[in-house]
C-alpha cells in the first residue's frame, strides 16, 4: 500500500493503523514528514502572502504612524505609554512596550507583525511565530533599524521565502517526531491494560499513524482560518482514542492450555 492510501486509510480504520505496525520503519518516519509538511502548509501559505503584500504596509506604518522605539537587552523601549495599533491593508502592525498585549492577542489579529515587551511575533493564518528578544544577545535594535531591514527583505524576499519555510518544516518535524514518540510511550500503557503483546518499535509505527486524523482537522481548521478553543488537549485526546481503537484490534495472545 503506497504511502497517500495509508493516509486515506489512516483517517478513518483503526484496524489498517494496526497492520500497519510490521511495516519497514523507514515508510513511517517518511510518513511522519508527510504530515509534518501538510501540517504547515496554511502556515507556508500565508506567511508567504502576508510577507510578499504586507512589507509595503509595514513600512509606511512604520515610518508614519509608530513612535520612535528601541530593543536592548531584550527589552522594548518607546516613546509612548499604551500600545499601538495600527492597520492597512488587512496587515496590523503592533507596538507595545507596557505588557499588555500577549502573543494570543497578535495571533487573533490574523496577518500582524508585533513588537511587544520582551518579544516579537508573526502571526499569518491564525498562527503564529514568536521570537523572544533574548535569543538574540546583543541585540539593540531602533526605529530606523527596522525600516531599513524591511528595505533589505523586501529585496531578497525570494530567497528568504523558502529558507523560512525550510526552518518552519524542520522545528515542526522535529516536534512530530517528539510527539509520536510520547504517544507511544502512553501505547505502552493502553497495550497492557487491554492486554495485547505491542513493542515499542510497532507501537511507534501504529503511533504516527494515529496522527492522520487531528493532523488533517487542524490543518483545515488553519486553511480556514478558525481557531480551535483548547487545541493542545483536542489533539492529544484523539490521537489517544485513536491508538487505543488500533490497539484494540490486534487479537489478544491465545492462553496456553494447561492439563
Amino acid at each position: 500500500m503506497n504511502i497517500f492510501k495509508q493516509l486515506v486509510k489512516s483517517i478513518y480504520s483503526p484496524k489498517d493503523i494496526a497492520l500497519f505496525r510490521f511495516q519497514g520503519i523507514g515508510k513511517t518516519i517518511l510518513y511522519v514528514f508527510l504530515l509534518t509538511l501538510i501540517s504547515i502548509l496554511p502556515s507556508i501559505i500565508y506567511l508567504s502572502t502576508a510577507l510578499t503584500t504586507g512589507i509595503d504596509s509595514a513600512r509606511t506604518i512604520i515610518s508614519k504612524e509608530l513612535p520612535d522605539f528601541s530593543i536592548k537587552k531584550g527589552q522594548l523601549t518607546a516613546d509612548t505609554l499604551v500600545p499601538v495599533t495600527s492597520n492597512q491593508d488587512n496587515f496590523t502592525i503592533i507596538l507595545d512596550p507596557t505588557g499588555t498585549i500577549s502573543d494570543t492577542d497578535v495571533e487573533n489579529e490574523g496577518n500582524a507583525f508585533a513588537l511587544l515587551k520582551d518579544e516579537f511575533v508573526l502571526a499569518a493564518g491564525g498562527q503564529s511565530n514568536i521570537y523572544p528578544y533574548a535569543m538574540l544577545q546583543g541585540l539593540n535594535f531602533s526605529k530606523e533599524d527596522l525600516l531599513n531591514f524591511i528595505d533589505t527583505i523586501a529585496g531578497n524576499r525570494g530567497i528568504i521565502i523558502p529558507l523560512l519555510s525550510l526552518f518552519i518544516y524542520l522545528v515542526s518535524s522535529a516536534s512530530s517526531f517528539v510527539e509520536v514518540s510520547v504517544l507511544a510511550i502512553i501505547g505502552l500503557v493502553l497495550k497492557n491494560l487491554l492486554g495485547r503483546k505491542l513493542t515499542y518499535r510497532q507501537l511507534w509505527r501504529m503511533a504516527a499513524y494515529s496522527e492522520t486524523l487531528p493532523t488533517l482537522f487542524f490543518t483545515i481548521m488553519a486553511a480556514i482560518k478558525t481557531s480551535v478553543p483548547n487545541s493542545f488537549m483536542i489533539n492529544w485526546l484523539v490521537v489517544i482514542i485513536v491508538l487505543y481503537l488500533a490497539i484494540n484490534e490486534i487479537p489478544k495472545p491465545k492462553k496456553k492450555i494447561t492439563e
